[in-house]
């Protein structure tokens, strides 16, 4: 608990056996997201396979702790449109709107001055995460066509219904990735805290060609 622990799993195919023959996908084989129960914490991983499909990381965890007494859980706080991460500013615009491609984009400033040299991160400027409140039904995006290095990542995401979202953004500046992290919520054209909601249809993964 709180300290680095060897995560193992494997993947399963049809005939019982581990699968061992995987493509590369932005430069890596495996990308594995890790998400706290309330949304807060995020954790982008790339394990590594041995020869026999196992796949392995290295993963720090919390734990539940269960105390006596009433218990009535709560939305997680709500998260303007601007995140600042390690001297950077990123400011989102643009809504999620359900059942369409919405356009957001998101810019990165640093000491009150647009970032214009963001580097490369996995193959792309930026990697966009959208995770639905309640269910954590996922949704990973890339930069829009022709992305330049800043100070503007653009993404086009579609979202199947309304309700709350977790976005979370990896760039790449000052060859060091960060993460920001924005709540907001689809269907009302604002950020808002994200509240639980019953499990729905699941998520599209839509990419744009690159």
């Amino acid at each position: 608990m709180g300290r680095p622990t060897d995560f193992r799993f494997t993947v399963t195919g049809p005939d019982g056996e581990p699968v061992t023959g995987y493509e590369v996908e932005h430069e890596k084989k495996m990308h594995f997201i890790v998400v706290s129960r309330d949304l807060a914490s995020f954790q982008h991983l790339h394990p590594e396979m041995a020869a026999d499909g196992v796949w392995s990381v290295k993963l720090t965890l919390g734990a539940d702790l269960l105390a006596a007494g009433d218990y009535a859980p709560r939305a997680p706080a709500g998260v303007s449109r601007t995140a600042t991460v390690d001297g950077h500013t990123v400011t989102l615009s643009g809504d999620l709107v359900p059942g369409r491609s919405s356009k957001l984009t998101l810019t990165v400033s640093k000491d009150g001055k647009p970032v214009t040299d963001l580097q490369p991160y996995l193959g792309a400027y930026g990697h966009l995460v959208a995770l639905r409140a309640g269910d954590l039904a996922y949704l990973h995006v890339h930069p829009d066509d022709g992305a330049q290095a800043g100070p503007e990542i653009t993404f086009y995401a579609e979202v199947p219904s309304s309700g709350g979202y977790r976005l979370f953004v990896d760039f790449q500046h000052g060859g060091k990735v960060r993460t920001a992290g924005f709540t907001a919520r689809a269907g009302t054209g604002r950020a808002e805290p994200a509240r639980p909601e019953p499990a729905a249809e699941p998520v599209r993964v839509h990419h744009r060609p690159r």
